[in-house]
């Protein structure tokens, strides 16, 4: 291994602040006009001074440094006075920048990545479950420009019973992907996503009991923040400025809605009503059909706007009936797509999913799709841009104890389809969220 020389040390500390973009050299050269500026005013005050007669010819020779030689009368002031310059810039952008660092990152690293964020492309990300939050979790490193639009369909576990109780939209997905934008990511998962595991309130003199088991914190803060500001609209926005997290997480509408499916099970005639988003992987057969009821929610208009004026819009990943199609099934969402600039991007799952795609391939994806969806756009344009699917199938099915079936890469005729190695190795049933993230990223640039 090469030794590194003392310039090469010095290099490699400070090239940072020299990248591009960054706004970090031109405040540099105001300042330093600044100061010239200053300095001039200063030496203009020392000759008035001078003039006026309170300085002793001894003591203006050394203020203005006469016993040095003209060069250096110029040269000294100027070195010392930006060493000095330059020394409260940094140890002030280290202090200002603290909060936000990652441990024993650079300040201009992190200003780097901050700049570089802020410059990304505006991604809109269609879907919910664990599918979502896992592309969140990548995107994050490419831009800060993150809309994320949730489904409100759920009606199973914390989210089903806060729903139940108390009129509220189901939280879990939303807080899910607020915690994967959330800024220490690792902490706020644990954070929200922590249950809470027994009866955490005591009996009261009525007699009564609280039951916390089984709700994730999360879902309790949403919760609180609906009540407080009155809407879960809002309470979803004050979360966000809470944790300060990268982008924004919308309801694809504020209805109230049941998504209700049709399936078709084997030994049976016709098909069979099932309700209800968590029943539909638990109904034994094939999902013909889902609907929303009621039919026709109106869309959250947030949700639209940023669908328009997007420049990348990600469909999924995601449970094909149960989180990507309530989104698409309401009409202003769907409206919203046909109608946008942003190139759209359909993102297939990894692996089938029993109860919903058993078999499915990439074109039965899309077949399931148009089924519930216009396929074209009014300028006879097919509705998606392009689909992107895993190439990875060589991962073994046992891999990290699942039982993985991977969804075959045969893809629609009508539509382009890329594949990249998307495979979560670990966990071969998932996404990796970084090379998920780097592959939508690197289209993204080639689309510009």
């Amino acid at each position: 291994m090469k030794n590194q020389s003392p310039f090469d040390n010095f290099w490699d500390r400070w090239r940072g602040w020299f990248t591009l973009g960054i706004g970090v050299k031109r405040w540099l050269l105001v300042l330093g006009i600044g100061a010239v500026i200053a300095g001039t005013g200063i030496s203009a005050l020392l000759i008035a001074i001078r003039r006026w007669g309170p300085l002793s010819r001894d003591i203006y020779s050394i203020v203005t440094l006469q016993f040095l030689p003209t060069g250096l009368r110029i040269f000294l002031p100027l070195l010392v006075g930006s060493v000095i310059m330059l020394l409260a810039i940094v140890r002030l952008s280290k202090n200002l920048v603290a909060p936000f660092r990652r441990p024993d990152e650079p300040v201009a690293a992190s200003l780097s990545r901050y700049s570089q964020r802020g410059r990304g492309p505006h991604i809109v990300a269609i879907g919910g479950g664990t599918g979502l939050p896992n592309l969140l979790r990548g995107l994050t490193e490419h831009t800060s420009n993150i809309s994320a639009i949730i489904t409100v369909a759920d009606d199973g576990g914390s989210s089903g019973r806060l729903r139940r109780e108390l009129g509220l939209l189901p939280p879990g997905d939303f807080r899910n992907n607020i915690a994967a934008l959330a800024r220490d990511e690792a902490l706020m998962t644990q954070l929200l996503q922590y249950r809470f595991g027994g009866r955490q309130a005591k009996q009261g003199e009525n007699g009564e009991t609280g039951e916390l088991k089984g709700h994730a914190f999360g879902n309790l803060l949403l919760a609180a923040l609906t009540g407080i500001t009155g809407s879960f609209d809002e309470g979803l926005a004050a979360a966000g400025r809470v944790l300060a997290i990268r982008g924004r997480v919308l309801p694809s509408t504020l209805s109230d809605v049941i998504l209700v499916a049709e399936v078709k099970v084997e030994g049976e005639k016709g098909t069979r009503r099932i309700v209800g988003e968590s029943l539909i992987p638990q109904s034994g057969g094939r999902v013909e059909h889902v609907y929303l009821e009621p039919a026709n929610p109106p869309a959250y208009p947030s949700a639209v706007q940023a669908i328009l004026q997007a420049d990348l819009v990600v469909i999924g990943p995601g449970s094909l009936f149960t989180s990507i199609l309530p989104n698409l099934l309401v009409p202003g969402i769907a409206s919203a797509l046909d109608s946008t600039a942003a190139t759209r991007m359909y993102v297939c799952n990894l692996a089938t999913q029993p109860g919903e795609t058993d078999n499915y391939t990439v074109a039965d994806h899309m077949a399931a799709i148009d089924h519930h969806v216009a396929r074209e756009r009014s300028d006879n344009r097919y509705w998606i841009d392009m689909v992107l699917a895993n190439s990875n199938l060589s991962v073994p099915s046992d891999r990290g104890g699942g039982n993985t079936r991977f969804v075959r890469p045969e893809g629609p005729t009508e539509v382009p389809m890329v594949t990249y190695d998307l495979v979560d190795e670990e966990r071969p049933w998932r996404h990796d969220s970084n090379k998920l993230a780097s592959a939508i990223a690197k289209i993204a640039l080639q689309r510009e």
